[in-house]
C-alpha cells in the first residue's frame, strides 16, 4: 500500500491528522528545550487565536445541538462556565476567594467535563419537551441563574473576584511567555481538531441522519420508531460536555476565572459565528466564527485612526457588525456556506 493510499479520505480523518500534528508540535515546545519567539505585534493575534480555538469547541457543540438537531440553546455559555468553575474549584490552591481544593488538574478537567454533561442532562430532562421558543427562554434563564450564583455566592465561587491560583500546566512546562503562547495555541488547536473529527464522524454516521430528520420533522421521525427525546438528550449532553471541556481548558490557560468571562456575549458570539457560516456544516460554523472574531480584532486597529472617542467607536462597531449580519441574513439566510435546502429556508 502506497503512502497516498494511507492518506485520509474524509474531513474527520484529515482533522484527526491535523490535530495529532498540532499536539505533537505543542509537546515539542512544552517538553523540550525548543523555544519560540513571538514579535510584539503578533501577540494579540495569538491571544485571539487561542480564544478562537476555545470558542471553536463551543460552536461545534452548538452546531450539533441546533444545526443538526434543531435545539435552540441560548444558554450555551453556562456549560462553558460550569466546566471552567469546576476545574478551578477542584484544582486551585490558596485562592483569595471561593473554594480551592488543590487536586491534580487532570482530575479537575475530567470533573469539569462530567459536571457540564450532568448539568446538560438536568437541563435537557426538564426543557427538551418544550417548544423551540420556550426552550430558548429556559436555557437563557438557566445561564442567567448560574451567572447570578457565581456573582453572589462569594464563599463558593469567589463572587466578582472569581477563583485564583488555578494551575497552568502548559506555562509550567514551557517556561517563558512566548513559548507558552505558541504551545497553548497548538495544543488547544489540536484538541479542537479532534473535536471536529469526532462530531464530523458522529454526524456523518446514520446517527447524524436521525438527528437531521428530527430537525426536519419530529413527527415523521417518531413515526418510524425513533425515540426523538433520547436523541435530543444525547445531542444536548454531547454539546454541553464539549462546552465543559472548552471551559476547563480555558481555566487552565488563564490561571484565574471570574464571572466576567462568562456573560451572554459568549453565547451571542458563537451563535453569530454559526449563523454567519451556515448551521449544520462544521467547517462553515468555524469559518463564520473566524469572520466575526476577525472583524472584532481588525476593528481594534481601526480605533487608532478613527476620529471618534472609544465609546462612540464601540457603538459604531456594533452597528457595522449588526448591518453585516442583517445583510447576510437577508441575502444568505442559510449562512455564507450553509445549504438552504437542507436547513429548509428560502434562499
Amino acid at each position: 500500500m502506497s503512502l497516498t493510499d494511507r492518506l485520509p479520505e474524509d474531513d474527520s480523518g484529515w482533522a484527526f491528522l491535523f490535530g495529532a500534528g498540532c499536539v505533537l508540535l505543542a509537546a515539542l515546545f512544552a517538553l523540550t528545550p525548543l523555544v519560540a519567539s513571538v514579535p510584539g505585534a503578533l501577540y494579540v493575534f495569538i491571544e485571539v487565536g487561542i480564544l478562537f480555538v476555545v470558542y471553536g469547541m463551543l460552536v461545534l457543540g452548538l452546531d450539533l445541538q441546533y444545526g443538526h438537531t434543531g435545539l435552540v440553546n441560548f444558554g450555551h455559555v453556562v456549560f462553558f462556565a460550569v466546566g471552567a468553575y469546576t476545574v478551578a474549584m477542584v484544582s486551585a490552591q490558596d485562592s483569595f476567594a471561593g473554594i480551592s481544593l488543590g487536586y491534580p488538574w487532570p482530575l479537575a478537567l475530567v470533573a469539569g467535563v462530567l459536571v457540564a454533561a450532568l448539568l446538560g442532562a438536568a437541563v435537557g430532562a426538564t426543557s427538551l419537551r418544550l417548544r423551540d421558543d420556550f426552550l430558548a427562554i429556559a436555557t437563557l434563564a438557566t445561564a442567567e441563574i448560574f451567572y447570578t450564583l457565581f456573582v453572589n455566592f462569594r464563599g463558593i465561587f469567589g463572587g466578582n473576584t472569581g477563583i485564583l491560583g488555578v494551575p497552568q500546566p502548559v506555562a509550567d512546562l514551557a517556561g517563558d511567555g512566548d513559548t507558552t503562547l505558541v504551545a497553548t495555541l497548538l495544543l488547544f488547536g489540536g484538541i479542537t481538531a479532534f473535536a471536529f473529527a469526532a462530531v464530523t464522524r458522529l454526524t456523518e454516521a446514520p446517527y447524524g441522519r436521525v438527528l437531521r430528520a428530527i430537525r426536519a420533522d419530529e413527527l415523521v421521525t417518531r413515526s418510524v420508531g425513533k425515540s426523538v427525546f433520547t436523541y435530543k438528550m444525547q445531542a444536548f449532553v454531547y454539546g454541553a460536555a464539549l462546552a465543559g471541556l472548552a471551559g476547563g481548558l480555558f481555566a487552565l490557560y488563564t490561571g484565574a476565572i471570574s464571572p466576567g468571562f462568562f456573560t451572554i456575549h459568549v453565547t451571542v458570539t458563537v451563535w453569530i459565528g454559526m449563523l454567519l457560516g451556515g448551521a449544520s456544516n462544521h467547517r462553515a460554523v468555524l469559518a463564520g466564527l473566524a469572520i466575526i472574531m476577525g472583524l472584532r480584532l481588525l476593528s481594534r486597529f481601526a480605533l487608532d485612526v478613527a476620529p471618534v472617542s472609544a465609546d462612540a467607536f464601540a457603538s459604531i462597531r456594533l452597528i457595522v457588525v449588526g448591518m453585516i449580519l442583517v445583510a447576510i441574513i437577508r441575502y444568505r439566510p442559510a449562512g455564507i456556506w450553509g445549504d438552504a435546502r437542507e436547513l429548509g429556508v428560502d434562499s
